[in-house]
């Protein structure tokens, strides 16, 4: 896969994840980035996080683990996640 289109694909990933955490916690855009923690930074709390995660699900069309989920500190972190899992479903 070129480089070209990882980098885009990546950058989709990250927007539908910040889109998502804009629309569930009703943010404005430049109140979230990429690296920003998503409990201390943000807020997000626990019955937030059990949301985000169900909507994320459905958006990306992957299935998430406790452990995976304890892993989500930043929206970075959670692209990492979702975008390794996009790359395993597609090699099936």
């Amino acid at each position: 896969m070129p480089a070209r289109y990882e980098a885009e694909e990546e950058m989709e990933v990250k927007d539908k994840i910040r889109e998502t955490l804009i629309n569930l916690l009703k943010l404005k855009p430049n109140e979230v980035r990429d690296d920003m923690k998503l409990c201390d930074g943000i807020g997000v709390d626990s019955t937030e996080m059990v949301e985000f995660v169900i909507v994320l699900e459905k958006v990306f069309g992957v299935k998430l683990s406790p452990k995976e989920i304890t892993k989500f500190c930043s929206v970075n972190e959670i692209e990492k996640t979702i975008q390794s899992k996009l790359v395993a479903a597609a090699r099936v």
